[in-house]
């Protein structure tokens, strides 16, 4: 009987110890997934009678999320990133650059009511590399680390919900804030300018078109504070292109280059206040994984004065069509900057992924030169699609 007793107490306290262990142990508020891999493909010809060239490509990219959520505190942060080269078999621009990006967001939020958050949001856009457009002979610059760069930080309401394994988010912010970079440090782009000037004459020179007597006397002519003078070094090209720049009315009496150094013409920096939305779906089915983000933002300003009409006003019978017409003119309450993100993955066999990815993008201020050298407010869009090595976790 004392030993049935005995042992009874001891299973008793054995239980009792094991339910006290598995109390005592709290659930993981954190929580760290995404998708890393590396997409390659080559062709190689000898003697293909159908033509063609050997080529090698590929791109490392990497989607990670993180999420700490406790109580009614919820902080998510995401990482989205990738770059890509592209060799080809060919005398100019073998290796060029195919894809670049970085996006980094995260958002902080309390749960005042099921589902719904105030919310504290804060993103950022850049990229690693230069940016050139390839084409015959010189190849000019179009972009850099900062330069475009898209820093948001806003306050608003964020609806979330989760249904049949997808995540959905909805973030209206009426306290939203832009700030858009276009940094070019001096030794930057004395180096850049330098080459594009040198460039630029060496292509004639090697098409024919000037004489070796021009050419040396070209290069030898070269002064780089007149570049900068004349608004014609690489700094001043992307400000302008990337939106930053700045006009007073005030200039148009005199033309539009009356400028000196010093002068806030262009800057290096554009800030704003205005309105920001994004909405996003996150999917997971088994090894298929499916995300969506459509991003807004307007800025709180009324229309600044036309440039394309105040020069035809101050310059009788001339029709300008050049980039003062995109001016921030277009930057005002109502003319949305869009950014539009789409991925879809499926892992198969452990280690093998496809990707597709796009982005679409329209930002006003921002200008793009078209075939004919026309520079414009575009809608840009880039398209991935990748067979590779991949991991998901």
């Amino acid at each position: 009987m004392k030993k049935s007793i005995f042992t009874l107490s001891l299973c008793m306290i054995a239980a009792m110890s094991m339910m006290a262990q598995e109390e005592a142990v709290p659930e993981n508020p954190w929580k760290f997934d995404g998708t890393v891999g590396l997409n390659a493909a080559a062709t190689g010809l000898v003697n293909w009678a159908a033509g063609g060239k050997n080529n090698m490509n590929g791109f490392v990219y990497a989607k990670l999320h993180l999420l700490y959520k406790k109580d009614a505190m919820a902080w998510e942060t995401n990482l989205d990133t990738d770059f890509g080269m592209t060799w080809e078999d060919a005398k100019e621009d073998a290796l060029k650059k195919s894809t670049d990006n970085i996006k980094l967001t995260t958002k902080f939020g309390w749960e005042f009511k099921e589902m719904w958050y105030l919310t504290v949001n804060a993103g950022f856009q850049s990229q690693y590399a230069i940016g050139r457009k390839y084409q015959d002979g010189f190849d000019p610059i179009m972009s850099k680390w900062l330069a475009p760069s898209y820093t948001d930080i806003s306050v608003g309401i964020d609806w979330k919900k989760s249904y049949k394994g997808a995540d959905f988010s909805i973030y209206l912010s009426p306290i939203a804030g832009r700030i858009t970079t276009a940094y070019i440090g001096d030794a930057w782009n004395r180096k850049y300018t330098e080459e594009r000037y040198m460039s630029m004459y060496l292509d004639k020179y090697n098409n024919g078109e000037i004489d070796r007597a021009t050419y040396e006397a070209a290069v030898a002519a070269y002064d780089f504070d007149q570049q900068v003078a004349d608004y014609a070094d690489i700094r001043s090209d992307l400000q302008r292109t990337i939106g930053t720049f700045t006009y007073a009315k005030e200039a148009m009496t005199q033309g539009v280059h009356s400028y000196k150094i010093g002068d806030p013409i262009y800057r290096s920096a554009r800030a704003e206040f205005g309105l920001s939305f994004k909405g996003s779906i996150a999917y997971t089915y088994k090894d298929l994984k499916l995300g969506t983000t459509l991003s807004l933002f307007t800025p709180y300003q009324d229309k600044g004065f036309n440039l394309k009409e105040a020069w035809e006003t101050s310059h009788p019978g001339e029709t300008y069509t050049g980039y003062y017409m995109w001016s921030n003119n277009n930057r005002h309450f109502g003319r949305f900057d869009v950014d539009w993100t789409c991925s879809l993955g499926y892992q198969f066999l452990k280690c093998l992924q496809v990707t597709i990815s796009t982005n679409l993008k329209y930002y006003n201020g921002t200008l793009i030169a078209d075939k004919a050298g026309v520079e414009a407010e575009r809608v840009q869009f880039l398209g991935v699609i990748g067979l590779g090595v991949g991991y998901s976790f």
